[in-house]
Formats: C-alpha cells, sequence, structure tokens
C-alpha cells in the first residue's frame, strides 16, 4: 500500500503460487487519481515485484493485464505469455517475469 497523510493512494495484492496462477501474482493493481502522474504506479510495482520474490521466494511472477497496459508492465521486465482475452468485457493478456 502506499500511503500519504493517512490517505490510500495506491494498492497491489501480493499472491502466493497456487491461487490465481500456477507460479506467484500480483493483482489488483490501482493507484487513486490523485496519486496518477507522480511516478507512484511503478514505485508500487517495483516494490511489489521485490517484495513478492522475497515473500514467496518467487522464481516467476505471472499477471493478468489489462492489454492497453501492455508497455507499462514490460517496462518491468514482464514479458507477454497468452492471447488476449476479456474479463469484464476489458482486454486482457498474461505477463509473466522471472524476479532478481
Amino acid at each position: 500500500m502506499g500511503m500519504e497523510n493517512e490517505q490510500l493512494l495506491a494498492y497491489a495484492r501480493l499472491i502466493p503460487a497456487g491461487i490465481s496462477y500456477p507460479e506467484c501474482s500480483i493483482g489488483r493493481v490501482v493507484s487513486s487519481p490523485a496519486a496518477r502522474g507522480k511516478g507512484l504506479g511503478k514505485e508500487l510495482m517495483r516494490e511489489s515485484i521485490r517484495r513478492t520474490g522475497e515473500i514467496f521466494h518467487a522464481r516467476s511472477i505471472r499477471i493478468g493485464a489489462q492489454l492497453y497496459l501492455q508497455h507499462f508492465y514490460s517496462s518491468f521486465g514482464f514479458i507477454r505469455d497468452s492471447d488476449v482475452y476479456l474479463e469484464d468485457n476489458i482486454p486482457h493478456i498474461e505477463m509473466l517475469i522471472k524476479p532478481k
């Protein structure tokens, strides 16, 4: 979670292997409109990747990403690993990273 002055600005779920995917996962990544444009989403993803590797000893992390965010997640090393599918009528793809 990213907090400022007791206000939640960013949030992500760290999910162990075997729940959403065979691999560990990061889900429900969201930032408040008040926080957008400040780099908080990038900081949240860097920390989420680091902590998922640390907490779960993850050898890989799989996410279900909205298709329009593919470039954003690619900037962290995620690689597209599926065809496009619809979730809640929104185009998504699975992406995979192997943390360092």
